[in-house]
């Protein structure tokens, strides 16, 4: 900052001195209520509204209610849902959002907001036509709509230009969406206007008409002060309505904050909104909307400055969202009045018991977001949007948030390997109310987090996951062994009831005809084992960010040339949505070389190093590279030898019942009598898959011990 004198918005921006807590729920601003209009909001923690996928025939069915609730339990004031819920056919689903154009959705509003209102905290839902911001090829076929024929770079499909009776008509689905949530029993709606249609008039990045709905801002302003007339005409002064959007396109030719200043603060004046819900960005693109949803590796509460200057110029309830992940943060904007309610909307998919945590003085029990971007990515692949480290979101019908006791006798678990999946098991069976002794052969716990976080500076946060499930069982009373390797005598020695094998797996390299010696892994170069430096070759047959982070790290290193080498079409063919932005930017900055469809098949001896042999599947051509040094990626094999010299010994034999499992039954399984102990396999040690998967193999199976 330069030393002119810091106005009071700078001084209220810089970050808290350290060492400042609270220590008292009366005090802290966070737990403080806020007055919304007719609505006395109990603190000022909220989520924001996003589409999880969790949609059934576009209605907020069960599981959606459900997902809901139990941020309500959990003690937030606003639980605001249906990121994207569309109010006309022309503006199909691209991502399993809700469709509010039919009265039909009215009885599932009224369920939602029953279930909510129940625990003391309100809900309201998004509305939105999503203009050019969706696909035409799904639902009814129509074609997507824009004020002009610009084509958006992220859904691909050319709009049509916008008619007047086509304004007309989706002006008018607005207001009677409205009054279907005003029907539904809920508090409020939003009218989100970045990315989407509304946006889309105001954008000359995407308005290029000529008519009375283009040209100056007042014009391109037209239909979203058309829009919220409409509303307000169907939902009466006594609803709230909100809008969220832009406070800065941060694209050239766009909207400026100049621009978004005078927008928010034109409609504020009209009496048409209540609150203003402020982001930063365009949303066109993956590579824009990276940093509009920043994720690890970037700096917490990033937009937190644009909000707070919105909330200076309008005379409005100010709220925003955008990696606000830890109470710290959140804390520190509200104390300094830089927003009214801070959204915590992904980590509350970490964690949605944040506010009762928080009154029990258990804040340092709060399972952090480490921003992996589980969440988000995997609706870019048609599927529900999971947290990578919670199993139990978006799941709250079959499984829990909070471990109950076992009402059954108390058991010895044993659990070998303290990776994620052996950490879950350990916290879920002394939630249980079980003696549990975990077994680790290295000298910490995590596993293959550990390596994924030493990767590169950027993903240091997911140690997080480890880190919270390590201070769980040590406040559960877990016996955690370190630097002990458990064969199966130091096991049965224990005199188990239960073993849980939860050993990992380790690289796999055996795909190779030749070569498999010559070879390094990228847990190899990660770990530090290993410090290729030259022409260096990675070979990528995962697609998954493993190769990537290691990738990242080799190719900032100057003494490195590298090659990333993948049989699929793409490189990080499985890294989509927000994730590989940064990944690609880093690559193109040290100038990688990306080669996507070529097979590693061999690796032999070069008098220079080297000879990396690779197969063109679809020419059958081969192509030689001689390299410095050959470094793959190709999944893991499990480690499982422990759980085969324990397999006799087993009341089951090591068999899981797949059906019990899945509905929720304990296992019962008895195909040895003379067994001493039941014997599970989970996570990695079955076969290589992700963080997810081993956390909840660990779930659902140890909530039943």
């Amino acid at each position: 900052m330069s030393s002119h004198r810091r106005t009071g918005l700078e001084r209220r921006l810089a970050a808290p001195p350290p060492g400042v807590t609270i220590i008292s729920m009366a005090t802290d601003p966070l737990l403080q209520p806020f007055q919304l209009k007719h609505l006395t909001l109990k603190n000022r923690i909220m989520s924001t509204s996003h589409e999880p996928a969790y949609a059934e025939d576009a209605l907020p069915k069960l599981r959606y209610q459900l997902y809901h609730e139990e941020k309500a339990k959990g003690g937030l004031a606003l639980t605001m849902f249906g990121g994207s819920t569309n109010v006309d056919k022309d503006s199909p689903a691209a991502f399993g959002q809700l469709f509010a154009g039919s009265d039909e959705i009215i009885p599932y509003f009224q369920q939602l907001a029953e279930r909510v209102h129940r625990h003391g905290a309100y809900t309201m839902v998004q509305l939105t036509h999503m203009g050019r911001r969706t696909i035409w090829d799904a639902e009814n076929w129509l074609p997507t709509v824009a004020p002009s024929m610009v084509r958006e770079p992220a859904h691909r499909s050319f709009p049509k230009t916008l008619e007047h009776a086509d304004i007309k008509r989706i002006v008018r689905a607005f207001g009677q969406a409205a009054r279907r949530a005003k029907e539904g029993g809920l508090d409020g709606v939003e009218i989100i206007a970045y990315g989407h249609l509304v946006d889309q008039f105001w954008t000359p990045l995407v308005n290029q008409r000529t008519d009375e709905y283009g040209g100056s801002i007042d014009n391109r302003m037209r239909f979203s002060r058309e829009v919220f007339e409409e509303v307000r005409s169907q939902v009466g002064d006594d609803f709230i309505v909100g809008i969220r959007m832009s406070g800065n396109e941060n694209r050239e030719g766009g909207l400026t904050q100049e621009d978004c200043t005078y927008i928010a603060t034109t409609l504020a004046a009209s009496g048409v909104i209540d609150f203003v819900n402020i982001i930063k960005g365009f949303i066109a693109s993956d590579e824009a909307i990276s940093h509009v949803i920043p994720g690890f590796g970037t700096p917490l509460g990033p937009h937190i400055p644009l909000a707070a200057a919105i909330k200076e110029a309008v005379n409005l309830p100010v709220f925003h969202a955008a990696r606000i992940n830890d109470l710290a943060t959140a804390r520190h904007a509200i104390n300094e009045g830089l927003l009214d309610m801070v959204g915590m909307t992904r980590a509350h998919m970490a964690d949605p018991y944040i506010v009762k945590k928080l009154e029990r003085g258990e804040e340092d029990r709060i399972r952090l977001c480490v921003g992996a971007s589980y969440c988000l990515n995997r609706l870019y692949t048609g599927a529900d949007a999971l947290c990578i480290q919670n199993p139990a979101t978006g799941r709250e019908e079959t499984m829990p948030h909070v471990i109950e006791r076992s009402e059954g006798l108390k058991k010895k678990v044993v659990i070998v390997g303290a990776g994620v999946a052996g950490l879950e098991a350990a916290r879920v069976s002394a939630e249980r109310g079980h003696e549990v002794v975990l077994f680790e052969a290295m000298h910490e716990p995590g596993g293959q987090v550990q390596l994924l976080a030493r990767a590169n500076e950027r993903r240091q946060e997911m140690i997080g996951i480890v880190d919270w499930l390590v201070s769980e069982i040590g406040h559960l009373g877990v016996d955690l062994r370190l630097n002990t390797y458990a064969d199966a005598a130091t096991i049965t020695a224990k005199d188990p009831d239960i073993v849980v094998i939860a050993t990992g797996g380790f690289p796999n390299t055996s795909f190779l005809d030749k070569g498999e010696e010559l070879v390094t892994t990228i847990w190899d170069v990660i770990a530090g084992n290993s410090t290729p430096i030259g022409s260096v070759l990675l070979f990528d047959d995962h697609g998954s960010e493993h190769a990537l982070s290691c990738a990242e790290r080799l190719a900032t290193n100057p003494d490195v040339q590298l090659e990333l080498v993948t049989p699929d079409r793409l490189v990080g063919h499985e890294v989509i949505g927000t994730a590989y932005p940064s990944y690609l930017k880093t690559f193109y900055e040290n100038n990688v070389t990306m080669t996507p469809n070529l097979r590693l098949v061999s690796v032999t001896q070069h008098p220079d190093g080297f000879a990396a042999t690779l197969h063109n599947e679809y020419t059958d051509d081969l192509t030689e590279r001689i390299v410095d040094a050959v470094i793959i990626e190709h999944g893991t094999l499990p480690l499982d030898d422990v759980y085969f010299d324990l397999k006799d010994g087993s009341t089951n034999l090591g068999e899981i019942d797949i059906d019990a499992l899945i509905d929720g039954r304990p296992q019962d399984l008895l195909a040895n009598p003379d067994g001493t102990f039941q014997l599970f396999r989970i996570g990695d040690a079955v076969s290589g898959r992700n963080i997810h998967a081993a956390m909840y193999d660990a779930l659902r199976l140890a909530k039943e011990f």
